[in-house]
C-alpha cells in the first residue's frame, strides 16, 4: 500500500471532523437534561447528578445510529474496490483493475469516515457525562478513548490502556494544562489521524477480497464503532464515578470489552497519545 495512506487520512479529517461534531453542543445536551426535569443550567451540573440519573438519558445515537453510518461507510469502501475488481475481472481482465491508489484512496477516505464518526461518538457520550469535548485536554482523551476501542494488538491495548488510565488521574486531580493550546492539540490530531489510519488500513484490507469486501467492510466499520463507544462508555463512567468518589482511585483499572484471540502485532498499528503530546511538545504526562 502507499506510504501515503495516512496522510490522506489526516487531511481528509480536518473536514470530516468538523463536519462529525456538527449538532453536538452543550446547550444541546443541558436542554435535554432540563426537559427530563433536572435542575441543569450548565454541563458541568450534570456531573452532580447521580449516575443512575445521567443513565437514564438515552443513548440511542451512540449506541446503533454511529456504528449504523460506519457500516454504511464500509460497505461502500468494499464496493468501490470489490465491485471494481470484479467489474475488470469479468470485462477487461486484470491490466484494468482498480489501482494500488485507487485502493488505498477507498481505505483512507473509510477511515477518515470512521475516525470522523468515532470522535463523534465520544464527544456524544462525553457531554452526556457532562464534559465538554471541545476543550483542549477533553480532545485528547476523546482521541485516547478512541485509540483504545480500536486496539487489538497486546502491545497496542497496553500502550491505548496506559493513556486512559494517565489522562483520567490528571483530569480528576484537575490538572491544568495552560499549553495545550489549539495548535498544540492539531499537531497530535494530525499524527493520531494518520496512525489510526494505517491501524484501519491494515485491520481492513479484507475490503480488498472480490465479492466479500463488502461484508467484511460492513461488519469491520459496526463492530469498530461498537467497541469505541463501549470504552467510552466504560471511560466515562469512571471519571464520574472518580469525581464524586476520589476513593475509588486505587481499585483496579476497568478494561475495555477487546477480543480474546491472539492478534499478531504486525496486524495493528501501536498508538500512544501522550508520547505524541511529549513529541510534539507538550507536557509529559505520567
Amino acid at each position: 500500500m502507499p506510504d501515503w495512506s495516512g496522510n490522506a487520512v489526516g487531511s481528509v479529517r480536518k473536514t470530516v471532523g468538523r463536519v462529525s461534531r456538527a449538532g453536538l453542543s452543550s446547550k444541546r445536551v443541558v436542554g435535554i437534561y432540563q426537559k427530563r426535569g433536572y435542575d441543569v443550567t450548565r454541563l458541568s451540573d450534570i456531573r452532580r447528578l447521580d449516575l443512575e440519573q445521567v443513565d437514564g438519558v438515552g443513548r440511542r445515537g451512540a449506541s446503533w445510529y454511529y456504528p449504523a453510518a460506519a457500516a454504511l461507510s464500509g460497505a461502500s469502501a468494499g464496493l468501490v474496490i470489490s465491485g471494481g475488481e470484479l467489474a475488470t475481472a469479468a470485462s477487461a481482465g486484470a491490466a484494468a483493475a482498480p489501482s494500488g491508489a485507487a485502493i488505498a484512496g477507498a481505505l483512507a477516505g473509510d477511515a477518515a469516515a470512521v475516525l470522523g464518526l468515532a470522535s463523534r461518538s465520544v464527544g456524544h457520550i462525553a457531554l452526556l457525562y457532562g464534559f465538554d469535548p471541545e476543550s483542549p485536554a477533553e480532545k485528547l482523551f476523546v482521541m485516547s478513548v478512541v485509540n483504545a476501542g480500536t486496539a487489538v494488538s497486546a502491545s497496542a491495548k497496553t500502550a491505548a490502556m496506559a493513556d486512559v488510565s494517565r489522562l483520567t488521574q490528571a483530569l480528576v486531580r484537575g490538572k491544568s494544562w495552560a499549553v495545550l493550546n489549539e495548535s498544540l492539540i492539531a499537531k497530535v490530531s494530525t499524527q493520531f489521524a494518520k496512525a489510526f489510519g494505517v491501524r484501519l488500513t491494515k485491520q481492513g484490507l479484507g475490503k480488498v477480497i472480490p465479492a466479500v469486501g463488502v461484508a467484511v467492510g460492513s461488519a469491520l466499520n459496526w463492530t469498530t464503532l461498537e467497541g469505541i463507544t463501549d470504552a467510552a462508555e466504560v471511560a466515562y463512567r469512571r471519571r464520574f464515578l472518580l469525581e464524586k468518589y476520589p476513593q475509588l482511585a486505587g481499585e483496579a483499572e476497568p478494561e475495555f470489552a477487546t477480543d480474546d484471540n491472539a492478534v499478531p502485532e504486525d496486524t495493528d498499528e501501536s498508538i500512544s497519545v501522550l508520547e505524541t503530546l511529549a513529541d510534539a511538545g507538550g507536557p509529559v504526562i505520567l
